[in-house]
C-alpha cells in the first residue's frame, strides 16, 4: 500500500515536497511495529507512472511480492536539476567534477539542510503517523542519493545505522567526502553496502574516472565499518533500467541477514 501526502520543508526555505510511504502487507490489520528505510528521488523508487525517464525501481511489487516488513520512506526529488544538486550536495561542488563533467559546477551546499528536514521534520512526523520502530532506521540513495546516504550515516550514525548507497556521486564533492569519513565515528554502524558499474559516467574517457571515485570511498569506508560489503557491476550503466535489477533486493535485506565482508 502506498500513501503519499505533501509537507513543507522548514529547513529548506519552505519548500513544498510530496513524501512517498510503502506500507507492507498487513500493515492495517496488526499491530506490530516496523523499521524504516529513507529513501531519495521519490518519483523513481515505487512505479513507473511519474518517474523521470519512464522507468522505476519497481520497488513497491518487489516488497509486495517478496512480503518484506519494511516500511519505505521517500521524499521526492527537487523538480530541477540544479535544485537536486543542491539538495543532495553536502558541499558546493568540488575540483573532480570537472575531470567527469568536462566543466566546473557551482553547485550543492544544501546537504546539511536537505538532512535537517529529514532527521529534525520528516522523521518525527513519520514515527508518530505510523507503527514505526523508531531505533531502526536506515537509508538508501542512488547517484547523489548515494552521495548523501553516506553523509548521513557520518553525521547522523545512531539513527541511520544501516546504510545502502547505488552508483554514487561522490566526485562532486570527492575530497571532502572522503576526508568527513575519515573524521568521522561510524562505530554505531551496523551495516554498510555500495555498488557502482563499470560503465558510468557518461562515455568511455569518465568510466574509469568514477570507478576511481566510488573505490575510494570503499576503501576508507571497509577500514571504518565492520559489516562493510561492496560489488563491482560488470558492464553496469548509470540508468534505471539496471539499478531495478539490483536495488530492490538489498532494499528488501537491509535489516536481515549480515552480508559477508569482501
Amino acid at each position: 500500500m502506498l500513501e503519499v501526502f505533501g509537507v513543507c520543508m522548514k529547513a529548506l526555505g519552505n519548500r513544498e515536497r510530496s513524501i512517498r510511504v510503502y506500507l507492507p502487507k498487513g500493515y492495517e490489520a496488526g499491530r506490530k511495529k516496523y523499521p524504516v528505510v529513507y529513501m531519495h528521488d521519490g518519483q523513481n523508487v515505487f512505479e513507473d507512472e511519474g518517474a523521470f525517464g519512464g522507468v522505476s525501481l519497481n520497488l513497491k511489487k518487489y516488497l509486495d511480492d517478496s512480503g518484506t516488513e519494511v516500511i519505505v520512506v521517500t521524499i521526492d526529488r527537487h523538480p530541477d536539476f540544479d535544485g537536486r544538486v543542491n539538495e543532495t550536495c553536502p558541499w558546493v561542488n568540488g575540483d573532480n567534477t570537472i575531470k567527469l563533467l568536462g566543466e566546473p559546477s557551482e553547485l550543492g551546499g544544501e546537504g546539511d539542510a536537505y538532512l535537517s528536514f529529514i532527521v529534525d521534520e520528516l522523521k518525527p512526523l513519520i514515527d508518530q503517523k505510523y507503527r514505526t520502530d523508531a531505533n531502526q532506521s536506515a537509508m538508501a540513495g542512488i547517484s547523489l542519493g548515494g552521495l548523501i546516504t553516506v553523509y548521513a550515516a557520518c553525521k547522523y550514525p545512531q539513527i541511520f545505522s544501516r546504510i545502502a548507497a547505488f552508483s554514487s556521486g561522490f566526485y562532486r564533492n570527492q575530497r571532502e567526502i572522503e576526508e568527513f569519513i575519515k573524521g568521522s565515528d561510524l562505530s554505531p554502524i551496523e551495516y554498510a553496502y555500495m555498488d557502482w558499474g563499470t560503465k558510468e559516467g557518461g562515455n568511455p574517457e569518465t568510466w574509469q574516472g568514477f570507478i576511481d571515485s566510488n573505490q575510494a570511498v570503499a576503501e576508507i569506508l571497509k577500514k571504518k565499518v565492520r559489516n562493510f560489503t561492496y560489488e563491482v557491476v560488470q558492464e553496469g550503466e548509470h540508468h534505471y533500467f539496471l539499478f531495478k535489477n539490483r536495488v530492490p533486493g538489498v532494499i528488501a535485506s537491509i535489516f536481515g541477514e549480515s552480508r559477508d565482508e569482501n
